[in-house]
């Protein structure tokens, strides 16, 4: 079962749902039958929340759940309830943000395209605290916890059960230089030192690489078990969306695919950082 408690708040949302409609019930009938307001069940199925396990209880046996499913269903929602690491760094990452960190720690496989800055798994704490200077509102204090963050999530590339990266980054974010030419000298080994690791794989899609199918950056997070479905994940300045949808998520992981194939191989990509590094010395 996948190990953080959004990961498992995301599989109960799944599973309840999934028992809803098996049982031929729409939202707001659930909620007349068991005295609650329709939008209490959507929320359960959609993972916003957390779910009481009484409630499941009560969910369960208005459905005729199997016993052994009805206990493993409310000790999903019992775990869900329990803090990730990153919740103690408090507003250093925004809620809309935490709930990709947690989805992050249960991934088996990501595939991100990044436009204009390296990758967040990529990035030195250097580059990690010139972005996040970017912010004028921020304190030193913020920057520092932002910055703790980034760096304590990189540490799941070398994890017993790290996931497999694939990153395909735009020349632009190489040649966007951050924080100097000394920063970027060092942003651009750290790049190519990640990228021996034998589950991450990094390209770069040239500037003649022509017309490709992406409007932005993203991630398609994979997950070890099949109960739980990709899904795609976009931030924006305030916000954040994920999708779902199999038709949308099959559409990004066809935009992914000619985006690798578009992209230099990891080879040539390691010879092209290596130029660029060369250009900082």
């Amino acid at each position: 079962m996948s190990g953080s408690p959004t990961a498992r708040r995301r599989r109960l949302a799944i599973e309840l749902k999934k028992l809803r409609e098996e049982s031929g019930f729409t939202c707001v009938q659930v909620g007349k039958e068991l005295d609650w307001s329709s939008s209490k069940v959507n929320r359960m199925e959609t993972g916003r929340g957390r779910v009481q396990p009484s409630d499941v209880d009560a969910l369960c046996r208005f459905y005729r759940t199997p016993d052994e499913l009805r206990d493993l269903l409310k000790a999903l929602a019992k775990e869900s309830k329990t803090k990730g690491w990153w919740h103690a760094h408090g507003d250093a990452i925004p809620s809309w943000f935490s709930v990709y960190v947690g989805l992050e720690q249960a991934a088996s496989n990501l595939r991100t395209y990044q436009a204009e800055f390296i990758p967040g798994l990529l990035q030195t704490a250097e580059y990690a605290a010139e972005q996040s200077r970017a912010w004028v509102d921020h304190t030193c204090e913020d920057i520092q916890r932002m910055v703790d963050v980034r760096m304590r999530r990189q540490e799941l590339l070398t994890d017993d059960s790290a996931p497999d990266l694939w990153a395909v980054v735009h020349e632009s974010a190489l040649q966007h230089v951050v924080g100097g030419r000394q920063s970027m000298r060092l942003q651009l080994e750290r790049m190519l030192e990640i990228a021996k690791l034998k589950n991450v794989t990094v390209q770069v899609l040239p500037f003649d690489a022509g017309a490709y199918p992406t409007t932005g950056s993203y991630t398609i997070l994979g997950f070890p078990e099949q109960e739980d479905p990709d899904m795609v994940y976009r931030e924006g300045l305030t916000d954040s969306v994920y999708l779902e949808e199999p038709k949308d998520v099959a559409l990004y992981t066809k935009a992914f695919d000619h985006l690798r194939a578009l992209a230099l191989s990891p080879q040539r990509s390691a010879l092209l950082i290596t130029r660029l590094l060369e250009e900082h010395s």
